[in-house]
């Protein structure tokens, strides 16, 4: 079984839950950038979590289905069609044998999650079936005339499912560990200022442009490991928050860590949005505990 790929949008991209834990090794964990959003496609459609969905920016995909199979599209809001038929978002959809099925452009957010149930059974590479475009470890970009494989459905798809809670406000963040690299008020800075989404962001970081951040020491600072979620901080002040291509090293100062709960959020926003920061509050230890027992 497999689909044809009859154009591919601005950018489409293999994804399942990346390659974490191999850092050390200076591989990039890849991923899915908007993590709920893909697993919330895949149990709609009854694949397990790590099943491998596609990514897509901005709609313009449009596939050709060889077998019948079941399909469902979460994250951004693109209009999917079938057979030029309006179909939902964030629920099972049937396309039939021979059928077309075309995703639009949102009307909000970036990056549309498009599970097939079997998953998309590309090569493995280093244990995902994820695209790294850092430095284009995985299967690369989805490309019109490609036939993607697809895996041997093997639970019944849920017809309706509950996506994640959307959380408005600010960006949560934690200290960094290098705030001896700047005033004393530049996390207050960081989170009482406004930020612009820069064109240039992707999926290795958010580029943001506002009030520049100071630093009190200079020099160079000797690269050293990076974490999603990073708030790094070059020369211009302006801050980067690392995303699932970072690079597992980075020689500029981190200020500050967003919230994992709080990183899909990066994925869905669109150059020229505003982006704003708070401190996390303080993790209860009566609930760490608990969650340990």
């Amino acid at each position: 079984m497999s689909l044809h790929v009859l154009a591919a949008g601005p950018l489409t991209l293999v994804q399942d839950r990346g390659r974490p834990g191999l850092a050390h090794l200076g591989v990039p964990r890849a991923g899915a950038l908007d993590a709920p959003a893909a697993a919330l496609a895949n149990r709609l459609v009854g694949n397990d979590a790590d099943a491998a969905v596609l990514e897509v920016v901005l709609g313009g995909l449009e596939l050709y289905a060889e077998a019948a199979c079941w399909v469902a599209a979460t994250g951004a809001p693109a209009p999917l069609e079938i057979d030029g038929s309006a179909r939902g978002h964030g629920r099972a959809e049937r396309l039939a044998a021979g059928a077309t099925l075309r995703l639009g452009r949102p009307p909000t957010g970036v990056r549309t999650y498009l599970a097939v149930a079997g998953g998309i059974a590309v090569d493995p590479v280093l244990g995902s079936r994820s695209t790294d475009t850092l430095a284009w470890v995985g299967p690369p970009p989805v490309r019109p005339g490609v036939r993607l494989p697809l895996g041997r459905p093997h639970a019944v798809p849920r017809p309706l499912d509950t996506p994640p809670a959307y959380r408005p406000g600010p960006l949560r963040v934690t200290p960094g560990p290098r705030a001896d690299w700047f005033a004393s008020d530049a996390l207050d800075l960081l989170c009482g200022s406004t930020y612009v989404v820069e064109a240039d962001s992707n999926r290795v970081g958010l580029r943001l442009d506002g009030p520049a951040v100071t630093r009190i020491r200079s020099g160079e600072l000797p690269s050293e490991g990076m974490v999603l979620g990073a708030v790094q901080v070059p020369p211009s002040g302006r801050p980067v928050v690392f995303l699932a291509d970072h690079p597992p090293t980075g020689g500029y100062p981190v200020l500050a860590v967003v919230h994992p709960e709080d990183l899909w959020r990066c994925a869905q926003l669109r150059p020229g949005e505003r982006v704003r920061f708070s401190p996390a509050p303080p993790p209860d230890p009566a609930a760490a505990a608990a969650a340990r027992r």
